[in-house]
């Protein structure tokens, strides 16, 4: 243990480099890395420092290459313990376990290996006198049977999780029933109904579960993966070999790629090994790359760390993938190739045929995959489970078909940004309210961090794909009377018009759904509405861009169709910023056209959340975002209710969305997006399905959208009216700028953020405040340092810096920002930037932790600005977001967080005297009701 760098320098001495810090008190290996020597060990100790709640970090031995196994025990006050699972990482130690490829059971490890750490672990488990469940990590020496503990969790974790849904345990659950003083023998096992929880599950099949990465998302971010997690989400295949489950793994990640697609990477054997040896998030598909490129598995085993056993099963694929491609078609072959993991998809390309030609063949052949129970018994004992997966390694359906008066609900997936437990919870509602309503409800989903892949929440669970084969091979078993495609997010949503000739699609109808996402058929609804809308065209050539850019003006928004750099969207201010963007980052074609539009800076963005019955329209509310239009909609702070917008224009809005439902005939829930600029209205886009923002909205208005939504899409009328909020609430979002090396923490049109908060106040301050402080920002208190950096909008900050002056905070500025400070009265001390090469730096500052918020506008809007310029003020983004300081890139967010700042005291006063009186009262009519009496606290 060290407490300082110094002391940690002393540790490493004794150990010997390379070593790994590890940061006390912090989840996912936050501030841990390896150090090889003292100048590595002083940077990672000093940020590890800053993030550890007591101020400790952990200097240890590096096990590099060595396996990493884990076992989740359960204990009880008996002293009874059982393993119920262990699990095995592809990936050596070096890369942190949530970003590791994970395999259960284990499938290296020798049964003297396998038993030695079994009961270590128990031992482990006994002598800390754990009662409930625990998760113990190994580090295997792979020549030998040396072992190190590595760490212990004695709590619910995200492996505990996993070990819960690949077994069908119900680790939580009885964890809980362990810590009221029950013991295992006296627990049943609810999953199979007839065996207790002393009974140790076993498992006739094998789960793969595997980690997805959004770094593309982010600007100038690095793709390495080691000790620190950085992934966003993750799934859980379950097949009857390592093959199967390995490639239904890859194609849950929804990447548009399967394991064998590796066109586009490296082919020289150099960079091969380079990439082998240094693992990004492409890890896996460089492995399958250097074995398409006959690199042996002794060599890659040697730069990897992975077992040569796992590799041997990975070059089979690879083998296979060429025969596919070499052989004439035959059901043998077909039947192999579903065995080993090949989707009608892969096949159809290998063979030149269509994916509708293959399926054709392969059900005309009698090639389907059966139904399995996972019960925890290895099909010993006759189990009542509903937990099922599909596989072509069995001969039967383990369960009978069809069932009756089904409906089947499509989950959400892997999450990723843009996708996460805001639309888990929408399938979850739906799902409950579905079999409130007296049908039988199945859940298809393939993500083991979600409720919705609990086997005891609906009828029936299938841990499973969600492409368009599994799907359908689910729906031609079950028979159900309708399909639920618009509470999942996107993935399900677009499954909508191919599933349409196979099932009902409940709710609005395809060509609805079509309607509102093909842009040019959505604009020609707006036209015959007489709605609003920015123009906009899609083209075909650089020369078509730039003449529509010029003739509806700057700045324009792009969307590719086709992106080549990860960025989907971008904002071009001139015509060297277009052509620039579309150059480097976007295909330009007739096959991949670019959308333009033009963008409104300084506009309002206001979102409707509702649900319809075909006519009617129940408005949930109208949200405003904080900030103006050009940050996403994921990565706004949300209000409820509105704060600038106008009666006339709410009016306006509410009569837009009621015409566009009806004349989509919308059923079930939709989500509308509008800019508001000098009390125009114009619609963005319309989206006929849940949003994220459904989960806020119901929680403000005490009326859950999906239950509504579930009773109109079976055919229910809903109220033509709207909801009413109880308070204030507002919903700040979560971002992991910290975690991703290099990333830029800029707001953009691009959503970055990972995750999101909300909260309630007696009035916006109050729960703008208490949402800030909820998503881990440390927001400052008076005496605390803010430094404040910009360029163009200085003369826009400076009543704001005025007020921090005044409430006591100490302004730090650069150089001509704090001129500018000066000239009108406003007191700071001046820091230089690291290109200035003066005292005090703005760097060592941030490192000092003298400063406690960075408030840093960009340089953009087309403005000619040098690179060091550029450069400077990416550092200071990047080194104060290393240390944990808080960063404000948006001018309206940082002007609401210096308001909210400097009334929070005389809030306070006003809440203890019993005035309770609204903050945002210029805005006639706009604030909740029933205001309940909550105040903010003092200190983050």
């Amino acid at each position: 243990k060290a407490s300082t760098v110094e002391a940690a320098l002393v540790v490493a001495s004794s150990i010997g480099y390379p070593v790994i810090v590890r940061v006390a008190y912090t989840l996912g290996g936050q501030g841990s890395g390896v150090a090889h020597n003292d100048k590595e060990l002083r940077e990672i100790a000093r940020k590890g420092l800053s993030y550890s709640r007591i101020r400790q970090v952990l200097v240890e031995e590096y096990l590099d290459h060595w396996k990493e196994i884990e076992y989740e025990v359960m204990r009880d006050k008996d002293d009874n313990c059982t393993i119920v699972c262990n699990m095995e990482n592809l990936d050596p130690m070096g890369i942190h376990t949530g970003d590791s490829i994970v395999v259960a059971p284990s499938q290296t490890l020798t049964n003297r290996e396998y038993n030695l750490l079994r009961e270590t672990g128990q031992s482990v488990v006994r002598v800390l006198g754990i009662v409930g469940e625990c998760n113990v990590q190994f580090a295997l020496n792979p020549q030998n049977e040396e072992y190190r503990v590595i760490e212990v969790n004695s709590r619910l974790s995200r492996s505990s999780a996993l070990a819960s849904k690949a077994t069908g345990y119900p680790i939580a659950y009885l964890a809980a029933k362990l810590a009221l003083g029950y013991t295992l023998p006296e627990l049943s096992n609810r999953i199979t109904g007839v065996t207790t929880a002393c009974f140790e599950p076993s498992l006739d099949y094998i789960v793969v579960k595997m980690p997805r990465w959004d770094f593309q998302k982010f600007a100038n971010a690095s793709h390495d993966i080691g000790t620190q997690m950085r992934s966003v989400g993750e799934v859980m295949a379950i097949g009857t070999c390592f093959e199967e489950a390995l490639q239904k793994a890859v194609r849950m990640l929804d990447l548009g790629r399967e394991l064998t697609d590796t066109e586009g990477l490296a082919r020289s054997t150099k960079r091969l090994q380079e990439e082998l040896k240094h693992p990004t998030d492409q890890r896996i598909f460089y492995v399958v790359k250097a074995i398409q490129s006959k690199i042996g598995i002794e060599e890659i085993t040697n730069l990897t760390g992975i077992d040569g056993w796992f590799l041997e099963k990975i070059m089979g694929i690879v083998e296979f993938d060429r025969q596919l491609r070499r052989e004439k078609i035959s059901p043998d072959i077909v039947r192999r190739a579903k065995q080993l993991g090949f989707s009608d998809r892969k096949i159809s390309e290998a063979t030149n045929r269509s994916e509708e030609n293959i399926r054709k063949y392969r059900l005309a052949n009698g090639i389907v995959p059966c139904a399995k129970q996972i019960d925890t018994l290895a099909a010993e004992w006759p189990a009542k489970t509903n937990y099922l997966y599909l596989t072509y390694g069995g001969t039967q359906d383990d369960i009978q078909y069809p069932g009756q008066n089904s409906l089947i609900v499509l989950g959400s997936g892997c999450y990723r940004i843009g996708s996460s437990v805001e639309f888990d919870w929408c399938c979850v509602n739906m799902g409950v309210a579905l079999r409130k309503e007296g049908r039988e409800v199945i859940m298809i989903n393939c993500n083991p961090e979600t409720v919705s892949t609990d086997f005891d929440i609906l009828d029936k669970l299938y841990f499973e794909e969600l492409t368009f084969e599994r799907v359908l091979d689910i729906i031609e078993k079950e028979q159900p009377d309708g399909v639920v495609v618009s509470v999942g997010g996107q993935i399900p949503n677009s499954l909508a018009k191919r599933l349409a000739p196979y099932a009902s699609i409940l709710g609005s109808s395809p060509n609805s759904i079509d309607s509102a996402e093909d842009r040019s058929k959505f604009s020609r609804l707006l036209d015959r509405l007489r709605i609003e809308q920015p123009r906009w065209s899609r083209l075909e050539t650089l020369g078509q861009a730039e003449k529509f850019s010029e003739s509806i003006g700057y700045p324009v928004l792009i969307r590719p169709s086709y992106v080549l750099s990860g960025s989907a969207m971008n904002v071009a201010y001139d015509k060297n910023q277009l052509v620039g963007y579309i150059r480097q980052a976007a295909k330009i074609s007739r096959k991949h056209p670019v959308v333009i539009s033009k963008f409104y800076a300084g506009a309002r963005e206001v979102e409707v959340d509702a649900v319809g019955d075909g006519t009617s329209v129940f408005i949930g509310s109208i949200i405003e975002h904080v900030e103006n239009a050009g940050v996403h909609s994921g990565d706004a702070t949300m209000s409820i209710p509105t704060l600038t917008i106008s009666e006339h224009v709410k009016d306006r809005i509410r009569d837009y969305s009621r015409r566009i439902a009806r004349s989509l005939r919308i059923r079930g829930p939709f989500n509308i997006q509008f800019l508001v600029k000098n009390q125009h209205v114009l619609v963005i886009e319309c989206n006929l399905r849940a949003s994220r923002s459904m989960p806020f909205v119901s929680k403000t208005i005490g009326v859950n959208l999906m239950e509504l939504a579930a009773r109109a899409m079976l055919g229910q009328k809903v109220e033509d009216t709207e909801g009413t909020p109880g308070s204030w609430c507002v919903k700040a979002p979560q971002f992991s700028f910290m975690r991703i090396d290099k990333a830029d923490p800029v707001l953009g049109v691009e959503m970055v953020s990972t995750g999101e908060v909300a909260c309630f106040g007696t009035s916006f301050d109050d729960a703008f405040v208490k949402a800030y402080i909820a998503s881990n920002y440390y927001l400052p208190q008076p005496g605390d340092g803010v430094l404040v950096t910009m360029a163009k909008t200085r003369k826009e900050i400076l009543p704001y810096a005025r007020m921090l002056a005044d409430n006591g905070y100490r302004l730090f500025a650069t150089r001509h920002t704090g001129e500018e400070f000066s000239e009108n009265g406003i007191e700071s001390r001046t820091l230089y930037k690291v290109s200035e090469r003066k005292k005090p730096n703005i760097i060592d500052s941030i490192i000092n932790k003298d400063v406690k918020l960075v408030i840093n506008i960009p340089t953009s809007n087309g403005d000619i600005t040098s690179q060091k310029i550029l450069r400077d003020e990416y550092m200071i983004r990047r080194k104060a977001t290393e240390y944990g300081i808080p960063v404000i890139t948006n001018i309206e967010l940082a002007k609401t967080i210096i308001e909210s700042l400097t009334r929070r005291s005389g809030s306070r006063e006003r809440a203890a005297s019993g005035v309770l009186a609204s903050q945002q009262s210029s805005v006639a009519n706009s604030g909740p009701k029933n205001i309940e009496k909550i105040t903010i606290p003092a200190t983050a």
